[in-house]
């Protein structure tokens, strides 16, 4: 039986490697590589992203101060083909939105979700807006049961939860 790599958490850089061939090459300069390749055994098509870091302060004999980084982003049959024919955009990171492969330190492939880094940034902005809401109350010399009262109803407001239930 097949397994898609959508289906696996961590997928070995060996199976990436006898499975993935190159359909297209878009980009292949000394610094960044971009190309539209197919599982060979499930057909699906993926935009393989590589590129070339140098890393100035590299400590060690074993150091060289270049490691490539490889991104493997899902590619719809249409998108192959937008791709392919120049009409549609691939570069990293703006054609990037939806979950991709990356490799790691230890080889494997895992998955990433961009669009983790937006919640977050909504999760700090919430976190930012309760600590401020509450300093300012602290700093209130208002302490009394209904003030506590009207905290947590604004804060309820704010964080959506309907006071009601």
């Amino acid at each position: 039986m097949v397994i898609s790599w959508k289906e696996l958490r961590r997928v070995p850089s060996e199976l990436l490697q006898n499975r993935l061939e190159t359909v297209k090459s878009l980009v292949d300069d000394p610094l960044e590589l971009y190309e539209v390749a197919k599982d060979k055994e499930t057909g699906e098509h993926y935009l393989h992203y590589a590129y070339l870091h140098k890393q100035i302060a590299a400590l060690g004999p074993e150091k060289t101060g270049e490691e490539t980084y490889h991104h493997l982003m899902p590619l719809e049959s249409d998108d192959v083909l937008g791709i392919i024919f120049g009409e549609q955009e691939y570069t990293f990171p703006d054609a990037w939105g939806k979950p991709f492969l990356r490799n790691g330190p230890d080889g494997d492939y895992v998955w990433y979700d961009p669009s983790f880094t937006e919640e977050e940034e909504d999760h700090e902005a919430m976190g930012q807006s309760l600590k401020d809401q509450l300093v300012n109350f602290k700093q209130s010399t208002e302490m009394t049961e209904e003030s506590v009262r009207k905290l947590l109803e604004e804060l309820d407001r704010t964080f959506g939860k309907d006071p009601s239930q």
